[in-house]
């Protein structure tokens, strides 16, 4: 089943859900069709699209909102911090073209700093899916929370055989290991899977952690991963400041608790555009490169 095949279900189930977008119909093409006036697009214009969907929930409305990340989460970030988060409303952000994602888009398209201000809202649950699988999970568990919700929209084939179908909160332990902990999300999923692989076939024991959702963070399994380990890794499609490596630091912080940490992310800088495959290529987050590059870190402890 298709992202639109379920939220339009789920929508048909639920006669409160409003999908809305600011002329980003991509992932919901067929939607108007169905939804009749339950479908709103207000154009481009990301902030009259959050205070609507904040109005709409304050009359008993899900509001499930579609844009690209970049402006979703930065053009209109004063609405869904004031209008969403002050109130903490039911509205349900899905951000199109996060990080590598954006493919061959510039700077101005690139949302790497997404996660970094969504998880600073109080009460904003954030939500990377690793792939299709996931995202109709995380899509299902959205709508019947009060909270609101940020997802990193990820429709990508499946990048592994789950084992656990996602719980907010919760991570997904995919590998065992006790000399490497490696913890990812969304589309980096896939590469640090195969990362893993290639590590155990050298000899390094990897533990591999699907994060799935980043706030609620699941401090048991980080905290784990750290006195455990010999080493841990984060890998993140995301300026380094903000993003995971930084929620790790925290958690080992206020446990008073020493983390050997590598962050593997974008130090300060936007990615060269170009389709995923050769972004990953280029900048260095193939499954291949990752096993270098974590070996190495693994090495020099």
């Amino acid at each position: 089943m298709t992202y639109e095949d379920r939220l339009n279900r789920i929508a048909e189930a639920n006669p409160d859900v409003v999908v809305m977008t600011a002329e980003n119909r991509a992932a919901i093409r067929t939607l108007p069709d169905r939804l009749g006036s339950r479908f709103i697009d207000v154009g481009i214009a990301e902030q009259t699209l959050v205070g609507a969907a904040a109005g709409l929930a304050l009359r008993g409305r899900v509001p499930v909102v579609h844009a690209l990340a970049s402006f979703l989460t930065m053009r209109a970030f004063e609405f869904i911090r004031t209008d969403v988060g002050i109130a903490q409303l039911p509205v349900k952000l899905v951000g199109a073209c996060a990080g590598f994602l954006s493919e061959a888009n510039g700077p101005t398209h690139q949302a790497l700093e997404d996660i970094a201000l969504m998880r600073a809202i109080p009460g904003m649950t954030v939500c990377c899916p690793a792939d299709e699988d996931e995202m109709l999970d995380a899509l299902a568990n959205m709508v019947v929370d009060r909270a609101p919700w940020y997802v990193r929209y990820n429709a990508r084939k499946p990048a592994f055989r789950h084992h656990t179908p996602l719980v907010p909160g919760t991570v997904e332990v995919v590998t065992e290991g006790t000399d490497v902990a490696l913890l990812t999300y969304g589309c980096l999923t896939r590469e640090c899977y195969e990362a893993a692989r290639r590590l155990a076939d050298a000899g390094v024991a990897t533990r591999l952690l699907n994060m799935r959702t980043l706030k609620p963070v699941d401090e048991r399994a980080i905290l784990c991963a750290v006195r455990e380990t010999s080493l841990v890794v984060t890998v993140e499609d995301h300026f380094a400041t903000g993003g995971l490596a930084t929620i790790v630091a925290e958690v080992a912080a206020s446990n008073s608790i020493a983390v050997r940490l590598h962050s593997i992310a974008l130090a300060g800088r936007w990615f060269a555009p170009a389709l995923l495959a050769d972004v990953l290529e280029y900048e260095g987050f193939t499954g291949e490169q990752l096993a270098r590059r974590v070996g190495a870190a693994f090495a020099a402890r």
